[in-house]
């Protein structure tokens, strides 16, 4: 094996977390691989033996990668006005996909992502490079050009934002199944009272329908129970999925996506629903897992 073979190969070693981190920063699986190989690249061009610590030192790497990528988007203006939704990871109803389950370690559901999706780009790196993967801040401080202290409080910041904001899920994933199915069939039946049993008084509903149709942002129970009924059609070609290791659904017809659902249950109600509709989208995401 010559030098850049050992090199790949330790290079792979670490791809898995490499890329949990690339998706909690981004958003996006595909753009979560560029940032990846955007790695490698400098790791090729890099003197690797002067590297001690190779996984940290990846680990910065692509959270540098993936800060330079969110500011593009914002000096590009590519970020979109309306309702965008993190892209979700589908696998089937049973059980995590094993290629999905490290991208998930931390319970990284929609709602969590709709979070981080808010936050500033610096605040985003400390947030997801310290809580999430325990690097330190004097490590994390050159990436964003501020000084330990003052990376310190980027983090600070971020997670004041996160817990104020981001529901936390029920563990039980049996009990969320029976929350979101008894949601389903409320829907099905256009029984309003128990739709607004199951949703939590100040539930909120996203759409994301990508740049053809405005998305929508829906508040409290009565509304997004009235909304529910609105769109009972879908209700009736759902299929059972975990949409980032949380109960949710995919509604096919016609061996086509409409939308995939994810649900997050806070004490045994629906606390967020968040809905991707958006075709274009739809598309690139594999849905045969839970369509099987």
């Amino acid at each position: 094996m010559d030098d850049h073979d050992f090199l790949a190969e330790r290079f792979e070693a670490h791809r898995t977390q490499l890329r949990a981190v690339a998706y909690r920063m981004l958003g996006s699986l595909s753009e979560a691989d560029d940032a990846v190989q955007e790695a490698w690249l400098r790791l090729s061009r890099s003197d690797s033996d002067g590297i001690n610590n190779l996984g940290g030192w990846l680990t910065t790497v692509v959270g540098r990668v993936c800060l330079d990528m969110l500011r593009s988007r914002t000096s590009r203006r590519e970020e979109p006005m309306d309702v965008h939704l993190p892209e979700p990871i589908v696998s089937s109803a049973g059980t995590v996909d094993p290629e999905h389950r490290a991208l998930l370690a931390d319970s990284v559901g929609l709602a969590l992502l709709v979070v981080l999706e808010t936050l500033a780009p610096a605040e985003r790196l400390a947030f997801v490079l310290h809580d999430m993967f325990g690097v330190p801040f004097d490590e994390i401080a050159p990436v964003v050009g501020r000084t330990p202290a003052a990376t310190r409080q980027l983090a600070s910041r971020a997670r004041r934002r996160v817990r104020g904001s981001a529901p936390v899920p029920d563990p039980d994933l049996d009990r969320q199944r029976v929350v979101v199915d008894a949601f389903l069939t409320a829907a099905r039946g256009g029984d309003f009272e128990a739709l607004v049993t199951v949703l939590a008084p100040d539930v909120v509903a996203r759409s994301d329908s990508g740049t053809l149709r405005p998305g929508s942002v829906v508040r409290g129970a009565a509304a997004v129970a009235a909304q529910a009924i609105t769109y009972a059609h879908l209700a009736e070609v759902a299929r059972p999925a975990l949409v980032n290791g949380a109960a949710g659904v995919v509604e096919m017809a016609g061996g086509q996506p409409l939308a995939v659902m994810a649900f997050t249950v806070t004490g045994g109600r629906i606390a967020e629903i968040n809905i991707l509709t958006d075709p274009e989208r739809l598309d690139r995401l594999d849905l045969t897992v839970p369509d099987a």
